[in-house]
């Protein structure tokens, strides 16, 4: 069932959507609103509005938008139910009963349950077994036992039932345990997921454990192995051990490749230090560290692997509006091996020293390269045209300009003059490429209304009677005398219409909250849309009757081609009669 439409207004009235956002983006007064960058798309200039006295948000950059409520089930990865406790909590409400919502609320408590006892599993396995495998292997790699205890490792036998066993023993079924990734089902047998391994459980910014990755203790594929995305889990939005990073005082995190690089640096002093999941850098996890960071180290292994994997992280880092700088590891292939020669200190002033993200790249220029003769040095120099190109900040160029000129003695005027024309070549076709895609965007089909692109006259009467009643909540009655849900002519905006009307009628304090659990949050990005984009427009009852008359125009045209009888006469005929 719906929540009341009081309890959504109260728990509106506890959550001022500026208050609850402030708390994850930097919020900046413009007149009566305010904008920031969206924490839902990577970009360098605000696109991201958000409205007080409407209580919603809208980026006019990639159309996320919605109430408090989508944004907290957005930002926190939650279903509607979980948000809504989450902001209840906050406000000090209690919440009433919602069947589906606690449905699904259940399911994802049991998947944290199931971990939780899996990780007392390993670490119990970890610290009984009579061989010692696991704590001989953290041991060799000089973890201490006050570590182990910290991150809670632990340790999978080469069994394959062994954690199913303790699991249905402690009453849950089978299913569940495949829902929550610590098994799997081929056959019709269920059987363990981890098996001789090392274990690190994954935990959420709350210290919930919502996953696990594995290492192998032997030569065999693959090296790791981690939860695949449950209803607690997504990879590509969590980042291994932020749950710790995010008490540092320090405004930089150290980006590691691994579980025991992360570990080990943090094991010598540096709390602010996490590691993707098994997966290169995502666009996810990179603004999920914009949140907690202004400046990033990236410590990858000197590999090639790493280095490729350093350059793409760069490239999401700057996205994102984070600055780089990178760790040029001299006597070691990686952080843990380099802690262990060289000790804390030294690792210290690597972080303070290490370079920045330019210089990195332009180091990466030289790759393949002889620079002793003319033809590889004048190769370089057009990469790094390339790579200065790309920095937006004029002073910066300069600096990195007057640099290069000095190091491969060539005249910073003429490379000035080359990285000008580069600059320019890209704004031009940027340009072009935009008018392209505003010329062919009718061309992409609008997964959320479908409808829009056949029908693009009635879609704008259709969102602007839906915007004319967000405006004007009291002209409900006078509207649906005249028009009702059947003469719209697209489905999305159908629903909408039919929703919206039904909660006005039944809402004395209607807010665009009561949409929440009726529409997604692509869904309620495209209804904030439409309000947001009405809002400098005069929508008198004049306009609003015309948008009313295109609807009743579309319906009878399709009446009058299937006129096959007297009777659809008729009907045409009292249709035409009720158009104001």
């Amino acid at each position: 069932m719906a929540f009341s439409s009081d309890f959504i207004y109260q728990l509106q009235l506890g959550n001022p959507i500026d208050d609850v956002m402030k708390s994850y983006v930097n919020l900046i007064r413009r007149g009566r609103n305010y904008v920031c960058s969206c924490p839902f798309h990577s970009e360098k200039t605000p696109s991201c509005t958000v409205y007080p006295d409407t209580q919603s948000f809208y980026c006019f950059g990639c159309g996320s938008g919605g109430d408090v409520i989508t944004f907290i089930r957005k930002i926190e990865n939650l279903e509607y139910f979980e948000a809504i406790k989450l902001l209840a909590e906050r406000a000090g409400l209690d919440i009433p009963t919602d069947k589906q919502g606690e449905k699904t609320a259940r399911i994802k408590a049991r998947v944290l349950e199931i971990n939780r006892e899996t990780a007392v599993f390993f670490y119990k396995a970890l610290t009984s077994d009579p061989s010692k495998i696991g704590l001989s292997y953290f041991a060799s790699r000089g973890i201490l036992p006050q570590t182990i205890k910290k991150y809670g490792l632990g340790y999978a036998d080469n069994s394959w039932d062994k954690l199913k066993n303790h699991l249905l023993s402690l009453k849950f079924k089978e299913d569940e345990l495949v829902t929550a990734g610590v098994c799997l089902s081929r056959n019709g047998n269920t059987f363990d997921l981890f098996r001789n391994r090392v274990m690190f459980p994954i935990m959420d910014l709350r210290g919930n454990i919502i996953g696990f990755g594995g290492r192998i203790l032997d030569d065999g594929m693959p090296k790791y192995i981690n939860t695949a995305d449950t209803p607690a889990f997504k990879k590509s939005r969590n980042l291994f051990s932020l749950n710790f990073a995010k008490n540092s005082s320090s405004n930089r995190l150290i980006l590691a490749e691994g579980y025991m690089d992360v570990i080990a640096i943090n094991q010598a002093g540096f709390e602010n230090v996490v590691a993707t999941l098994g997966t290169a850098l995502t666009s996810e996890q990179a603004r999920l560290i914009s949140q907690y960071a202004k400046e990033v180290i990236i410590s990858y292994d000197s590999d090639n692997a790493g280095q490729k994997a350093t350059s793409k992280a760069i490239n999401l880092l700057s996205e994102a509006g984070v600055a780089a700088r990178i760790i040029s590891f001299e006597g070691a292939k990686d952080p843990d091996e380099y802690i262990k020669k060289f000790g804390a200190t030294r690792f210290k002033l690597l972080l303070d020293n290490s370079d920045g993200a330019i210089n990195f790249k332009l180091e990466k220029c030289k790759d393949g390269l002889d620079l002793s003769t003319e033809i590889g040095k004048i190769e370089c120099l057009k990469r790094i045209v390339d790579v200065l190109a790309q920095i937006y900040n004029e002073l910066e160029r300069n600096v990195y300009i007057s640099k290069v000129s000095k190091e491969y003695e060539v005249s910073s005027e003429i490379l000035k003059s080359q990285i000008d024309s580069k600059i320019a070549k890209k704004s031009k076709r940027d340009k072009r490429n935009d008018w392209k895609n505003i010329v062919s965007k009718p061309r992409y089909k609008d997964e959320i209304n479908p409808e829009v692109n056949q029908h693009p006259r009635e879609n704008k009467a259709e969102e602007g009677i839906i915007a004319y009643l967000f405006q004007n909540p009291d002209m409900i009655k006078k509207v649906t005398n005249f028009i009702t849900p059947e003469h719209f002519v697209t489905s999305f905006n159908k629903k909408v219409f039919s929703v919206l009307c039904e909660k006005l009628n039944s809402s004395t304090n209607f807010t665009l909250s009561l949409l929440s659990d009726e529409f997604s949050d692509s869904e309620m990005g495209r209804i904030t849309g439409i309000e947001a984009k009405h809002r400098d427009i005069i929508l008198t009852e004049q306009v609003v009757d015309d948008y009313i008359k295109v609807l009743h125009d579309h319906k009878n045209n399709t009446l009058s081609d299937n006129i096959n009888s007297n009777e659809d006469l008729l009907e045409l005929v009292e249709r035409l009669k009720n158009i104001k």
